[in-house]
């Protein structure tokens, strides 16, 4: 099986070439970006510069399928703000700091509500493997409310509920979670994120696979694993598959354990030789950057005149095609995007408005200011209410582009309904972030009741207006971007038999001192994207002219329309919770030291923040209580109704004071001895892979891997550090 890390290391070898020739040109492409600028429209609304990291997102309890003793647990389960899902045994375990059973890192998954619709997916993931009608399947579920996380090479994660409605609320966290976590690469990296996307693109396109990619989720180790896998998993398969034994259910779950364990394998090696090579580039990048500096002018006169010797060649074969082909679909491409789209940023509206609303009367009927404190804490968080952002989210799911999906060749819708929800979030932190600025200067003036719920009003009306123009702004590039993304691998694709071959003849029209900062086949990219870029901007500004779903036209602009708002923003973020908090308190004593005030606020301020999604039921679903063990594991529904009616009680107010983290105030919890991991399966690989150790068991967790601590001498299991910048995989242990 040597052949497996050969393949592997030349999958990468080849790629990695691409990336380091992508980097020079994405520096370049940076660099010249922040002299020219981007004419972009100014943003109304502020963003929020400070995140809002001390969260917890969700907590709550499901069933969780155990593979090794083939029994479905009790999990005591939460989300983070990194989204991170977290399994703990049970509540009791989360507030002793005992580590958690599995932090899941979600990238690249899919959410499946049936056990059928799971179980055709895993009979077509390895041939001749379809279960007999009658026999036993791979798995059962106790419930009708299954809640399924596939991946096409990880490992999968099997959890059941009790009720429809707790299936809701799990699917939209779950969803969240997902949303999260595909979108892995930061925003804000201007060179290594471009440099990164590009490579992918460049390197499939080399293969001749054009179009959207559904695995291009989740951070840069992620994405290439992924794409090792999509070479590696079909001559495994081959290799593999006919060696399996047993019947077809065993086979199946041979076959989830060989694709995970062979996933890790690949994981181990993409990271440790992607970091090699970003630790290579970014050791030249300063003499890249002065060579940029001196010869800017020069590099760019000399893209320009590649650019026009290659236009003079493809441009008459590209304006067919665009005329052809592309030209007459894009109006329809633009109305299926531009409906469901709108709805859910037209739904982002509504919710922002009711929730102020709402918040404007509790003040009214509730005292005035002394609660804004709690009011304003739980308004801050609401772009990241999953539950209370779905009703948005679920209006991308209409999205259809039925007979063109099949012509421009795009696998999947999912990419554009992803990138919309995010913006739709976004969006709606921005709105809030602006409420709370506007508000905080408002309360500067000391108003009374009455005069509070005028300025509340006047506040909300004001961001109403930065919203939609903004919302306006922000759709338009996302159609523009969209209509890009299905038409450009498309024409790429239709021009490559008589355009690509040629491509090689124009290297010579580039310097060498200039050849790290152009390539021929990125500058023939560009051209194409021109030949179709003047249609897509006519077609989306003629949707604004006709004001289509309430977007603006470009020459509506607005000019300092609150000149003063942005230096608002740099001040320190709000703490709403500290200056207008109810300082009534019930009467409980005030502490008699500075450090046990603030050892008291902080754990007060924890209590508040513990979870954005409060459950209106008395109790947690499954929650046990914190004094008896945690329940056996039921195989039946019969056996978890009995378990609910017999052992299980709503759930008790937790001990005073527990930090997000577990951990009291100021006080540094001795690390827990982690659980003993239970014996794997019997390794399938033993004797199909002879001579290679796999540990199909649970790797041991590290912040590289998952983003979280699990346990260190000074912290709780963290849930204080982000996915977005480190590496990871799901973790089991």
């Amino acid at each position: 099986m040597g052949w497996m890390g050969e393949k592997t290391g030349k999958i990468l070898t080849e790629f990695l070439q691409f990336y380091e020739d992508q980097y020079g040109v994405a520096l370049f492409n940076s660099m010249r970006h922040e002299i020219e600028g981007t004419g972009l429209p100014q943003a109304q609304l502020l963003w929020r510069k400070v995140p809002l990291d001390e969260r917890i997102v969700f907590s709550g309890n499901l069933f969780q399928y155990q593979e090794d003793s083939k029994k479905w647990r009790n999990r005591f389960s939460l989300v983070p703000h990194n989204y991170g899902l977290v399994l703990y045994d049970n509540k009791v375990a989360y507030e002793r700091q005992v580590p958690p059973r599995a932090i899941i890192n979600s990238a690249g998954y899919k959410i499946l509500t049936s056990v059928d619709q799971y179980l055709e997916l895993i009979g077509n993931s390895l041939p001749g493997t379809t279960a007999k009608s009658g026999s036993a399947p791979i798995l059962k579920c106790p419930t009708q409310f299954p809640l399924i996380l596939w991946h096409p090479y990880a490992r999968h994660y099997y959890f059941c509920m009790m009720t429809e409605a707790e299936q809701d609320k799990w699917q939209a966290v779950l969803q969240d979670c997902i949303r999260h976590c595909n979108n892995g690469i930061p925003e804000d990296s201007k060179v290594e994120g471009p440099a990164f996307t590009d490579a992918i693109r460049m390197y499939r396109q080399s293969k001749e696979l054009y179009g959207t990619w559904e695995m291009l989720c989740g951070n840069e180790v992620q994405i290439l694993s992924n794409l090792v896998m999509e070479e590696l998993g079909p001559e495994l398969k081959a290799e593999l598959g006919p060696r399996l034994k047993g019947k077809p259910q065993e086979r199946q779950r041979q076959w989830i354990q060989i694709s995970d364990a062979v996933y890790r394998i690949v994981y181990e090696q993409a990271k440790a030789r992607f970091e090699e090579v970003l630790s290579k580039v970014q050791q030249v990048q300063p003499a890249m950057q002065a060579v940029i500096r001196t010869d800017m002018d020069q590099i760019i006169t000399s893209k320009e005149h590649l650019a026009s010797k290659i236009r003079a060649f493809i441009l008459p074969k590209a304006e067919v095609c665009v005329r052809n082909h592309v030209q007459p679909y894009i109006p329809s491409i633009l109305e299926a995007l531009m409906v469901p789209t709108s709805q859910g940023f037209t739904e982002v509206r509504d919710v922002f408005f009711k929730e102020v609303t709402d918040m404007n009367l509790n003040v009214i009927n509730e005292g005035g200011i002394d609660k804004l404190g709690e009011y304003m804490e739980k308004l801050s968080r609401l772009a990241y209410h999953p539950l209370k952002m779905q009703s948005c989210y679920e209006k991308m799911e209409s999205l259809r582009l039925d007979g063109l999906q099949q012509r421009f060749d795009v696998s999947s819708t999912s990419v554009f309904k992803q990138r919309a929800q995010i913006h739709m979030r976004e969006q709606m932190d921005n709105a809030v972030y602006t409420f709370e600025t506007l508000l905080h200067q408002e309360l500067g003036k000391g108003p009374t009741k009455e005069e509070l719920c005028k300025s509340i009003q006047r506040v909300l009306e004001r961001v109403l207006k930065k919203y939609d123009y903004d919302s306006s702004s922000v759709r338009k590039r996302f159609f523009r971007e969209a209509l890009l993304q299905i038409s450009i691998p498309f024409l790429l694709k239709k021009l490559a038999p008589t355009c690509k071959s040629e491509l090689p003849r124009f290297q010579e029209l580039i310097f060498e001192d200039f050849a790290r900062f152009i390539l021929v086949e990125n500058t023939y990219e560009e051209v194409v994207l021109q030949t179709v870029m003047k249609d897509i901007l006519q077609a989306v500004k003629e949707a604004a002219v006709q004001r289509k779903h309430n977007l603006y036209r470009d020459s509506m602009v607005m000019h300092n329309s609150d000149p003063n708002l942005h230096l608002l923003a740099e001040g320190a973020p709000i703490d709403w919770g500290e200056e207008y908090s109810n300082s009534g308190g019930g009467g409980s004593p005030s502490p008699s030291t500075p450090e046990a005030a603030t050892l008291s606020e902080k754990r007060r301020r924890a209590k508040q923040v513990v979870s954005v999604v409060q459950d209106e039921e008395a109790g947690l679903p499954f929650e046990a209580s914190p004094e008896s063990p945690p329940p056996a594991s039921p195989d039946s529904v019969t056996e978890i109704q009995g378990l609910l009616a017999q052992g299980l009680r709503p759930e008790s107010p937790p001990p005073a004071g527990p930090l997000l983290n577990g951990a009291p105030a100021g006080e540094s919890p001795q690390p827990k001895a982690a659980p003993e991991a239970s014996s794997p399966p019997a390794s399938p690989l033993q004797h199909l892979l002879p001579g290679k150790a796999v540990d199909l068991g649970p790797p041991k967790p590290s912040d590289q891997e998952t983003g979280e601590q699990v346990s260190s001498p000074s912290s709780h299991p963290a849930l204080h550090t982000t996915t977005e910048d480190s590496a990871g995989v799901q973790t089991e242990f």
